[in-house]
């Protein structure tokens, strides 16, 4: 396995009964970065997370993780990792200081060390007002910051993180993220799933998944700069009358609203992509106007879901 690599994985795939929930995946995961897993519920983002940590036993493929392979080794892997879930599990009728001596002690961490740990945690996770406050009362923002500590309590080198801001508030988000670029730049490999297209933005590596199969990988701005597709940006005074008039082009192959804006993906071999928009608003008697752009991860992730489609029928 490539030193540089947190992550290795070959033909990962994992069947339950005839679904096929995720299919001949391969990974890279560099050390040191915010490595992202973009995709719809469903497209097999737990489940392979599941899989990496040693929760669940792949159906086909494996993978080294941490320079260990698995599966057959996950529990020399356990305490290298720290796992996060969108529920957050916290035990409610326990204290933040209780739930992270709790773990201390899971962990086997250090007992003259402990309280000087979770002192470190209290202080860097905002979390000393709260020390005595039972789990089950906190705020989601607050129990999001307990359980991000109960999960780099014992050091992991590798964070895997699922869905873990589905639950919380915008201000919560942004304040998580600042403390997963903080781990990521004292050396932690973090793995995070969302389906927040604004969150995806921030890793500096991702791969989108549909129905089970990795239809993209690369950098965000690697993506964004090859989705095959001219992206339009339509802005009229009635954008569903446009999106009505644009639908049914054929060579148009996706129109998404958001706002009164209008994206318009058209494949890269449409020469003048930007008149045939306007031709069709004209025919329709819509005024619009129609400018070509540059793309975004939501249009990426459109353009890669519909090629996938595609191949599926």
């Amino acid at each position: 396995m490539n030193a540089n690599l947190a992550i290795e994985a070959r033909g990962l795939s994992k069947y339950f009964g005839d679904l096929r929930a995720v299919s001949s995946l391969d990974l890279e995961v560099p050390r040191g970065k915010i490595y992202g897993f973009l995709g719809p519920n469903g497209s097999g983002k737990s489940t392979t997370i599941r899989m990496l940590c040693g929760l669940l036993t792949p159906t086909e493929g494996d993978a080294t993780v941490l320079g260990t392979v698995i599966p057959g080794n996950s529990k020399a892997l356990r305490p290298k990792i720290g796992y996060m879930t969108q529920k957050f599990s916290l035990f409610g009728d326990m204290s933040v200081f209780e739930n992270l001596q709790f773990i201390s002690e899971i962990y086997s961490y250090p007992a003259k060390d402990r309280s000087t740990r979770i002192g470190e945690l209290l202080l860097k996770y905002d979390l000393r007002d709260q020390r005595d406050q039972l789990a089950g009362t906190m705020s989601g923002g607050q129990k999001q910051r307990l359980a991000l500590a109960c999960a780099v309590l014992h050091h992991p080198e590798l964070l895997l993180l699922d869905e873990p801001t589905s639950a919380v508030d915008p201000q919560s988000r942004r304040d998580f993220w600042s403390n997963l670029f903080r781990l990521a730049e004292s050396g932690t490999t973090i793995m995070v799933s969302t389906h927040y297209m604004d969150e995806a933005e921030r890793c500096h590596r991702l791969a989108i998944l549909d129905r089970g199969v990795k239809v993209a990988d690369g950098t965000p701005q690697q993506l964004q700069a090859s989705t095959g597709m001219h992206i339009v940006e339509v802005v009229g005074e009635d954008p569903y009358a446009a999106q009505a008039a644009l639908i049914d082009v054929p060579e148009i192959v996706s129109v998404t609203q958001l706002g009164v804006r209008l994206r318009v993906l058209i494949p890269i071999s449409v020469s003048d992509p930007t008149s045939l928009v306007l031709q069709a608003l004209a025919q329709h008697r819509v005024s619009a106007a129609a400018e070509v752009t540059h793309a975004t991860l939501e249009d990426v992730f459109v353009a890669v879901t519909l090629k996938s489609a595609e191949r599926v029928t």
